[in-house]
């Protein structure tokens, strides 16, 4: 067999990569005062276990204190950062794997309200809608200081032992001046583009200056910002041709878009909902026109597709950023001949958008991802064989089926339903959000494979599991949905009862959502394009309050399509019957004014109560009466405390069967449980 182009070792200059695979920069939110300390080198070194040829570290690592942190960014600016450093890039060494350093000042991207309290910078006084900060216009003396900043950080990674450094230009303070989206200045910083490349080209002589020759320098820059105003794919040829003319760059790292608002990120870091790999040939637009060597990441959430990047020419390496997120051992299960076990990335959106949310990156379902200290990626073997049930075929049943089974326990999954996968069929219906089917096939296949004892259309009562004689039952019934308490609530429909197909609403339909997440999102996508005319309408002051950036601009981009109507700051008061029609009562929530309304249904999506009659019924004759010790559970160690000295087995339940949760917390539920059972 030829061998896979993929696991081809790459040299850039005198480093040798192991392989094509990367992980380009990106900030997890996993620092501590601006440090990359045990928990972000951990998540790093986890990549480099699992074969990665080269982790790019510090997405958007600030070089000055009026470029502060907002999505929990490492910090550059002074020389505390140098130990941890060391300490990071020698334990990503240590197995094997190239590693370097991104650096950045970020202009208007950020906020004043944070950090020092300090005015943003930037080329002109346009305000950025993303970040929403009026920036302070440059004089000559904050751009002679921030050329001075670039280059002390840039000593400071080197003596921190990285491989290399990639300066960050787009859509950063570099990639502002260079735009004319941004960049308004009258002086020799603006108007043609040489003159806009200005502070890039000064950044980088001082930079090369400051870590001399021998020190790999790339930057990350745009191929076209896609927008009509913005930097043309042509514009951005002729700068990468003038970066490579300066011959102090050693490699391009080339994505698109212009993320200056909630969509232009989602076009950037794409989640589900938005094409694949769409910026490929950009990239390789630039790789041609330059000969420099060229990364490119956004969208390549699989292996085909990586490949194809590079057999098309597109690419040198391939950036496959947050499918490590998904699966860190990705590489290591393509070297075994396992690709099929690699967990996919599906495009969940809970690691970009946490992290702009002010939250830890997490992966929508691999619990293990930033938690490396405390959470295995890989499953040790128990030494005592058990008899673990598990009730409940959705993804917290399903994962805590696949640990026992990966521990070598012998494992029984009772499901009623006649296909597994619970809420997730539901949460793939319409358009925007059907690669969650993904999470479900990967963990159907992994317990199949690992032999687990499937029992479907099977309504678990309490002695079909006692029959059984367990060591451990874990409860992963999940939850349902029930009528709002108000009153007529029995005269609404549930957002189930539309996904599920139960229900087949057509003409005016008013969709209630007291929950701001996804569930509604699916709803209205799927009651629009069944051609109902849809109002959603939310109690909150937004609608989809709870999402993040990036999933809420697709979801709402795709209801703007669709017409759908949005009623901010509203509840549902009273639902009344008129023949087949309905009169909704709506009441603001603030001034307690109430409209009525004649529509044609009214469906509700509030979230779910637990189903945990079988839990209850097990509970008095488990050792632990169902209860799981909170501090074991945080230290990643055995939460089962005997309590019940005639209790016959262990008992757990997880997910929404406990309280209505999302995905993730449904399969970490599962990995705290049973790693240890």
């Amino acid at each position: 067999m030829s061998r896979d182009p993929l696991l081809e070792p790459y040299r850039l200059r005198h480093l040798t990569i192991r392989n094509r695979i990367i992980s380009t920069a990106h900030a997890p939110n996993l620092v501590e005062d601006g440090h990359p300390r045990d928990r972000y080198r951990l998540y790093h070194e986890e990549k480099a276990k699992g074969g990665i040829g080269m982790t790019m570290v510090g997405g958007s690592t600030n070089i000055a204190p009026d470029s502060p942190s907002v999505f929990g960014q490492l910090y550059a600016g002074d020389d505390s950062i140098v130990p941890w450093f060391q300490r990071l890039t020698d334990g990503v060494k240590s197995h094997g794997a190239a590693i370097m350093c991104q650096i950045t000042h970020m202009g208007r991207r950020t906020a004043w309200d944070d950090g020092h309290w300090l005015p943003v910078i930037g080329p002109s006084g346009r305000r950025e809608r993303a970040h929403r900060a009026f920036p302070k216009v440059m004089e000559r003396e904050d751009v002679a200081r921030v050329v001075e900043d670039f280059a002390a950080a840039a000593r400071r990674c080197q003596e921190g032992g990285f491989d290399g450094i990639e300066l960050l230009s787009h859509s950063h303070l570099l990639g502002q001046f260079l735009s004319p989206l941004v960049n308004d200045r009258e002086d020799d910083y603006g108007g043609s583009l040489e003159n806009r490349l200005r502070l890039t080209l000064e950044v980088l002589a001082a930079v090369r200056a400051a870590v001399g020759p021998e020190m790999i320098l790339g930057i990350r820059m745009t191929g076209d910002e896609l927008e009509s105003a913005g930097l043309s794919a042509d514009d951005c040829v002729t700068v990468a041709r003038m970066l490579a003319e300066t011959g102090q760059v050693d490699f391009l790292n080339i994505l698109a878009g212009a993320p200056y608002d909630d969509l232009g990120l989602a076009g950037w870091v794409p989640p589900m909902g938005m094409p694949s790999a769409p910026h490929l040939p950009i990239a390789g637009r630039i790789r041609q026109a330059t000969g420099l060597p060229v990364i490119h990441a956004g969208g390549i959430a699989d292996l085909a597709t990586a490949r194809h990047a590079l057999s098309e020419g597109h690419v040198d390496l391939v950036g496959m950023t947050r499918a490590h997120i998904a699966d860190p051992h990705l590489v290591a299960k393509l070297m075994r001949g396992e690709e099929e076990r690699i967990r996919p990335c599906v495009g969940l959106g809970a690691c970009v958008d946490r992290v702009n949310q002010g939250k830890p990156a997490v992966c929508g379902h691999n619990a293990a991802t930033g938690r490396e200290a405390v959470m295995p990626h890989v499953i040790a073997p128990s030494d005592t064989r058990r008899k673990v049930v598990v009730v409940g075929g959705g993804p917290g049943g399903l994962e805590a089926a696949r640990v026992s089974a990966l521990r070598g326990h012998d494992v029984i999954l009772m499901d009623a339903a006649d296909r597994l996968g619970g809420q997730l069929l539901l949460a793939c219906k319409g358009r925007i959000r059907r690669q969650v089917r993904g999470v479900a096939d990967w963990l159907i296949a992994e317990v199949e494979r690992l032999g687990v004892e499937i029992r479907q259309n099977c309504y678990a009562e309490p002695a079909d599991v006692l029959d059984e004689a367990p060591d451990a039952v874990i409860v992963a019934t999940g939850g349902w949905p029930t009528p709002p308490a108000i009153p007529g609530g029995d005269l609404t429909l549930s957002s189930w009862d539309v996904l599920s197909g139960a229900a087949r609403p057509s003409g005016l339909v008013f969709l209630v959502d007291e929950a701001g997440g996804h569930a509604a999102a699916v709803t209205a996508d799927m009651l629009a394009e069944m051609g109902c005319a849809v109002e959603l309408v939310s109690p909150d002051r937004a609608v989809l309050q709870d999402l993040g950036p990036t999933t809420s601009a697709v979801a709402l981009r795709q209801m703007a399509r669709d017409g759908v109507r949005l009623t901010c700051l509203h509840e549902l008061a009273r639902v009344e019957a008129d023949g087949p029609k309905r009169i909704a009562t709506l009441r603001h929530v603030l001034t307690g004014k109430t409209v009525t309304c004649e529509v044609d249904h009214v469906v509700v999506e509030q979230g779910l109560v637990p189903s945990d009659t079988l839990y209850h019924a097990l509970k008095p004759g488990s050792r632990n009466l169902g209860q799981l010790d909170h501090a074991a559970m945080i230290a990643g160690t055995d939460p089962f405390r005997p309590r019940n000295p005639d209790g016959r087995y262990w008992l757990a339940r997880i997910g929404d069967a406990v309280a209505g949760r999302d995905i993730h917390a449904a399969v970490y539920d599962a990995l705290r449980v049973c790693k240890t059972l």
